[in-house]
């Protein structure tokens, strides 16, 4: 095992803007749609809010484009951070999405694809926290792990297949609703918790989980050194990506609330897909959809072990990480040593939090990554200043507006990520895990001499 000088390019335009609809389309559109309806209370406030973090969602991938043609090294994200706000701005980003959102976030993911699955199995939702969830979700994490060590074609391919199956199975969704007549009628009943406080501040505790779901689109950035013509496909990938994830989404939560109505049935959901389609059909119909909820589990878990050890790797090359994150798999060009570390940190963390720590770990983990994205944002604005003679193939639409605007938006999601009276202790964890992450860069990276001027541009 050796260290190669560079990542192979083998991704095409469709194969990224897979990896960008895979990494959003996931677990978030089968497990937030009853949590916006519990924190707003109205079916209405659940739309406008879905319909704010899609608005968000755009305009951080029109931000992210202009980005991702400047940036095309595999950890791109970082070094964006690390060129706006100097090395420790890179390395805080780094380390808290490797430690703390990317293990989160799979965590979540390995759960619902394993209840899902002992769904289709058991025809019925398990019990929650039980043993046999946390070693199917275990083996999961372990599988993809390895797998993503294999190769990086083998892991595309995966992705590929998996985003084509769930954005069938959400369309599917949609059209039994539009043509097939319930066989209970749907509930528009007081949900049993919600956000005390006006519509207003409801929908902005709402934009948390939704914003979860619809987070990922930043992945194109993250693999770009494996990308093919990348100052042209991490923008096509970013904004084609998302726009189709936003209509996908509106129509899925309509056909929610269409069967299931806005109020306990569909807030108290746990398998709200196969719950769906069980009003609407008899047999194994509710099966065959916890199938396919479980494929698009597996298939964003995929995207999160795909892309986000690449972060650690571009800091690592960088000179601000242990060396060995810096290291390629000499016979499967893969960065394996920073896909074993966030592996395992996901399973200590699923072990620790199981099952009823999902909705504390989903608080405290788009809360720290709304900060990050935010300071993204705004470091289109400062390159714009400190690098103004840089290449751009792509820059923002209506500059600096949109970038503003999307700034605002995440400031939002931190605001709402507060609001939330039960989870609201998450936000502090997260607040903390920032300070860790400052006191591992005084204490090993402060005065770490950095590569990048030896390495940009060898990719």
């Amino acid at each position: 095992m050796s260290q190669r000088a560079h990542l192979d390019r083998v991704l095409g335009p469709v194969s990224a803007t897979c990896i960008v609809i895979g990494a959003i389309i996931g677990v978030g559109i089968f497990l937030s749609p009853g949590k916006v309806v519990r924190l707003t209370g109205d079916g209405d406030l659940a739309l406008i809010a879905w319909v704010i973090g899609g608005a968000i969602a755009m305009l951080g991938a029109l931000t992210f484009a202009e980005l991702g043609g400047m940036y095309t090294r595999s950890g791109a994200h970082y070094a964006t951070l690390r060129d706006s706000y100097g090395p420790v701005g890179g390395f805080l980003y780094v380390f808290c999405n490797s430690t703390l959102i990317q293990c989160g976030g799979a965590v979540i993911m390995s759960i619902v694809c394993a209840n899902n699955l002992q769904y289709l199995f058991d025809g019925a939702s398990p019990s929650g926290g039980d043993t046999k969830t946390l070693l199917i979700a275990s083996a999961l994490i372990v599988a993809l792990a390895v797998n993503n060590i294999v190769g990086v074609r083998f892991g595309a391919t995966i992705q590929n297949v998996t985003v084509f199956s769930k954005v069938a199975t959400l369309t599917a969704v949609v059209l039994m609703a539009a043509f097939l007549v319930p066989a209970v009628p749907p509930t528009f009943v007081e949900p049993q918790a919600k956000t005390s406080g006006t519509a207003m501040s409801m929908v902005f505790a709402a934009l948390v989980p939704v914003l979860f779901a619809y987070g990922g689109w930043q992945h194109a950035l993250w693999i770009g050194g494996e990308i093919k013509n990348p100052k042209k496909n991490i923008p096509f990938a970013l904004i084609g990506g998302v726009g189709i994830v936003i209509v996908v989404y509106l129509f899925a939560n309509w056909a929610y609330m269409h069967v299931l109505g806005d109020g306990s049935d569909m807030a108290l959901a746990s398998t709200i897909a196969a719950d769906t389609v069980e009003r609407l059909a008899q047999g194994d119909f509710a099966r065959i959809a916890a199938a396919l909820v479980a494929v698009s589990a597996f298939g964003v878990l995929n995207a999160s072990y795909l892309s986000s050890p690449r972060l650690l790797y571009g800091m690592s090359r960088d000179g601000r990480f242990f060396s060995p994150f810096a290291l390629v798999h000499n016979k499967f060009h893969t960065p394996y040593w920073s896909i074993v570390l966030i592996s395992g940190l996901g399973l200590v963390m699923l072990w620790l939090a199981k099952e009823q720590g999902v909705d504390f770990m989903l608080n405290g983990v788009v809360m720290v990554e709304a900060i990050f994205m935010l300071l993204t944002g705004l470091a289109v604005i400062v390159l714009r200043r400190k690098r103004p003679d840089a290449e751009r193939p792509v820059r923002v639409l209506w500059y600096p507006v949109v970038p503003i605007l999307f700034v605002l938006g995440e400031g939002l999601v931190i605001f709402g990520a507060f609001l939330d009276p039960k989870y609201r202790n998450a936000s502090y964890v997260g607040l903390v895990w920032l300070v860790v992450a400052g006191v591992v860069y005084l204490a090993f990276f402060r005065n770490a001499p950095s590569l990048n001027a030896m390495e940009e541009g060898r990719e």
